[in-house]
């Protein structure tokens, strides 16, 4: 009975975990490019007291076995990066990117960081920046004289000057891809690092190569779906209660125990 007081522990701590991530991924239901979470567990250790295939002393062969787990351990927070609906802005340097692939932002430790998020806006110099203020790699300056801003779906941007009836191209907004994306190490903020276990970041253009393409004046939002959150939620309530009745039952019965008298 005291295994299974520790055994019915590591449900609650899962469960809480479990209702962490849930209440993470409702808080930014409408955060721009956030993909949501999922917790993962994994059984424990099992407390063998009969091995599978064992031998008996006739010469038989136990079949099964007596194993006794002794509870549950998260091993993962993965990232869920499905598509999020497009929303309609109209702000020309908004853009979404409608397929795979990452914005490339500059950090200010000079680290390359990826987005999903594609709001974007000027800075004093003209630079297309983050709300943070990270500049949209490769740099895209728009000119103080530039009266519309188009960016294509393939990541070309142009403005129309005064005087001018040809658009002027500026630059092309590329992408960055990785084989495991669900490695990145989210840094919050809507950045997202490189690591070993994403791989290294393939850059390539819009619409190409496997790439998605750009929607101008469009915003990726978040792909949590607030329904299925709440069906979670109220999962991880109820295995932690049930968690909770295991310890309150195993505590009767230990107490029932030390009631016993001769």
């Amino acid at each position: 009975m005291i295994r299974s007081l520790y055994t019915a522990a590591t449900g609650m701590q899962a469960q809480q975990t479990n209702m962490d991530v849930v209440a993470n991924n409702l808080a930014n239901v409408n955060t721009a490019g956030f993909k949501k979470s999922r917790a993962e567990f994994q059984d424990l250790l099992y407390q063998t007291l009969r091995s599978p295939g064992a031998a008996q002393a006739q010469g038989a062969q136990v079949p099964t076995g007596v194993q006794v787990g002794l509870g549950t351990r998260l091993v993962a927070t993965q990232k869920q990066f499905t598509a999020g609906d497009m929303q309609q802005t109209g702000n020309d340097l908004d853009m979404a990117v409608k397929g795979d692939g990452f914005f490339r932002v500059k950090l200010p430790t000079g680290e390359t960081g990826y987005t999903r998020s594609g709001a974007f806006t000027k800075d004093r110099d003209g630079k297309m920046v983050t709300a943070d203020g990270y500049i949209l790699q490769p740099e895209i300056t728009i000119p103080a004289e530039a009266q519309t801003i188009n960016i294509g779906e393939d990541g070309t941007v142009s403005v129309t000057v005064a005087g001018q009836a040809a658009p002027q191209v500026l630059d092309t907004v590329t992408l960055a891809r990785f084989i495991n994306p669900a490695g990145l190490n989210s840094m919050g903020g809507n950045i997202y690092l490189e690591t070993d276990a994403s791989g290294q970041a393939i850059e390539g253009t819009p619409s190409q190569d496997g790439f998605g393409g750009i929607l101008n004046k469009f915003l990726e939002m978040s792909n949590v779906k607030v329904v299925d959150e709440m069906v979670n939620m109220i999962l991880a309530q109820r295995a932690y209660e049930i968690n909770s009745k295991s310890i309150q039952a195993a505590d009767e019965m230990l107490q029932a125990a030390n009631s016993l008298r001769r």
